[in-house]
């Protein structure tokens, strides 16, 4: 029992040991924390994305910058899983047909961009006096972009979906295929291989058989496990489950060579139309998301300033030289493919970095004596600063880029050929239920969007529409707001939403409107402007209450006239608070007085509603 003791005692230096070991990654995880919880915000505030913010804060605790961490490559190694994790969860939202749909993209795009990048890096690196080793070595890893950068990117923008944001996603899924056969490359490159060695049939073998399995087991076997899971009703079992099925395809696909994240994008695709998809995204996505951050976090911290310091121009120039050669080589494979415009552009730099896979491409390198260390750094710094700039690309995308191509294909638009007595700004959900019901009455409607995609829809389901901002008096003149009898404002963008109500109000005095308010604030606004508005949720709402009232018992006549009383009561409360809409003070006791009234006259209402004895109900 002594000797239990002793071995148990906080002095000896084994739990001594292991009580520095926890205090580092404690240390570690709180500095990790901080950078982000500090950077993110900022940089987020200040229109850069957070993205660039993880990366700037990685840079600020790195070796190089604050050095408050050390083991840079330990944690970049740890951080890649948020990648794996991120490809999951993009395979669960594809289900088979739909990666089908993209079969051209990916290996027609994907093939055309790999080839064709690795070709002119190659050329470029050998017209420049570059050994032919270091020019194709240099030309694999370039013409990989970085998966985790600009998925989380498109999607932090929400332009994943887009015509351009899915070539993007095709072309890196292709990425991650192409890592077996660059592998191979590598090896029959290396100076002590040979035929012999050069070529593994037997792990070739493996891999496929290997995918195989996962495609057998994602098909027959998953979903009865996911069930049991579930019957146990613990969620941290469930999530446990959803953790472990992500690692162990992870680490059989890396046991045999290939690429963990391809491993689970499949496994994702296969439980696309699963009934445990949408709880398998809840449950992992917050993994992913601190993953990811720390990811970016460990690119930062592995830049090598130091060489931005003793060879500035040779990492900047090539880092800036392969960017650019990217986005021109990119907008050329789009423009072969049919996709133009905004999301040419958009493929174009959304793939323009150098990605994480050149980091494993460049150390294979070296291990091998393919390229030699000082050859490697350079490389690394390169591959680190060409992430740094698609974050600032795709700020100027939106902030330069696609005003300036709006502003183009608005005097390019169509002609409006149409003169109704409707004009319906925005088709979303809102105003194409308002512009449906209108046409099945037989009144015509010129419906006018911002958004190229949705106006192309609306087109393949054989209605006309207009592409326009509706912000510009031109436009309105030309939609003949002139001669129209209502204008049904239903934008996304709320601030556009009410420039165009003062600049209808000022200009076309005799054209009615009709305004969606997003808020009861909005609302205030348009009742200042005597305006209509409709609170884009109000209505549904009270239909809630209404029948959550029946669902308690009230009798369906009784809850549509309460439901109507509140109705009234609401409306008549906004038009009295809209005069003092900038004074909270005043809002705050108008509000009290509406409660108590409200109260009051629902009260009256039920009591008013309730038979005498012997009375007939109705």
């Amino acid at each position: 029992m002594y000797q239990v003791h002793r071995m148990l005692d906080s002095t000896s230096p084994l739990v001594v040991d292991l009580k520095m070991e926890s205090h580092g990654f404690l240390a570690q995880a709180l500095i990790y924390l901080a950078a982000a919880v500090i950077a993110v915000p900022l940089s987020r505030r200040l229109g850069l994305g957070s993205v660039l913010g993880f990366l700037l804060a990685g840079v600020a605790i790195g070796p190089w910058g604050l050095k408050l961490i050390s083991d840079v490559e330990g944690m970049l190694h740890f951080s890649e899983f948020g990648v794996v994790l991120l490809l999951f969860l993009v395979g669960l939202e594809l289900n088979l047909k739909r990666l089908w749909s993209l079969r051209t993209s990916i290996f027609g795009m994907g093939t055309v961009q790999v080839v064709g990048t690795l070709a002119a890096v190659a050329a470029a690196g050998i017209a420049l006096g570059q050994p032919w080793t270091v020019a194709v070595v240099a030309g694999m890893g370039f013409a990989m972009s970085s998966t985790a950068i600009a998925l989380a990117t498109l999607e932090e923008k929400n332009l994943l979906p887009t015509p351009g944001g899915q070539a993007s996603f095709a072309v890196l899924l292709f990425q991650d295929i192409a890592v077996i056969p660059l592998m191979l490359v590598l090896s029959l490159m290396a100076p002590a291989s040979d035929a012999a060695t050069g070529f593994d049939l037997w792990a070739a073998g493996r891999a496929i058989a290997l995918i195989a399995l996962i495609i057998v087991a994602g098909r027959f076997l998953l979903r009865p496990v996911l069930r049991y899971m579930a019957n146990t009703g613990l969620r941290e079992i469930f999530i446990a489950f959803s953790l472990l099925l992500v690692i162990g395809i992870a680490l059989l696909m890396q046991s045999v060579g290939l690429s963990a994240a391809l491993g689970t994008f499949i496994a994702g695709v296969l439980l696309a139309d699963s009934e445990y998809r949408h709880e398998l995204e809840l449950d992992i996505e917050p993994f992913k998301g601190l993953l990811l951050g720390l990811f970016f976090i460990s690119v930062g911290t592995s830049v090598d300033l130091g060489l931005f310091v003793r060879i500035p121009a040779i990492v900047l120039g090539l880092a800036f030289g392969v960017v650019a050669l990217k986005v021109a080589l990119l907008y050329a494979v789009a423009r072969s493919f049919r996709l133009c415009g905004a999301d040419g552009i958009l493929f174009a730099l959304g793939l323009s970095q150098i990605g994480e896979f050149a980091f494993v491409l460049f150390g294979v390198a070296a291990t091998e004596r393919i390229l030699p260390r000082e050859t490697v750094d350079i490389l690394n710094a390169a591959v680190a600063a060409s992430m740094l700039t698609t974050p600032l690309l795709m700020i100027a995308y939106e902030k330069l880029i696609v005003p300036r191509l709006a502003r183009t294909e608005a005097r390019a638009a169509d002609v409006i050929e149409e003169q109704n007595s409707v004009i319906v700004a925005g088709y979303g959900r809102f105003g194409q239920v308002v512009a449906r019901l209108l046409n099945g009455r037989g009144i015509g409607t010129t419906v006018i969007d911002h958004d190229p995609n949705q106006i192309e829809l609306v087109r393949r389901f054989g209605q006309k529409a207009y592409y326009g901002d509706i912000t510009r008096l031109d436009l309105l003149r030309s939609a003949g707001a002139a001669k129209a009898k209502l204008l049904v404002i239903a934008v996304d963008d709320k601030d556009a939403a009410l420039a165009t109500t003062r600049l209808v109000k000022a200009n076309f005095p005799d054209l009615a409107l009709l305004v969606r308010a997003y808020s009861r604030t909005d609302a205030f606004e348009y009742a200042g402007l005597g305006v209509p508005a409709i609170r884009e949720t109000f209505g549904s709402a009270i239909d809630a209450g209404e029948s959550a009232l029946r669902v308690l018992g009230h009798s369906e006549p009784e809850a549509r006239r309460l439901a109507e009383q509140f109705r009234r009561h609401d409306e008549q409360l906004l038009a009295d608070s809209a005069p003092h809409r900038g004074d909270v003070k005043k809002l705050i006791t108008l509000g009290r007085q509406g409660r108590d009234d409200l109260e009051k006259l629902l009260q009256n209402e039920q009591q008013a509603a309730v038979p005498a004895p012997g009375e007939d109900a109705w």
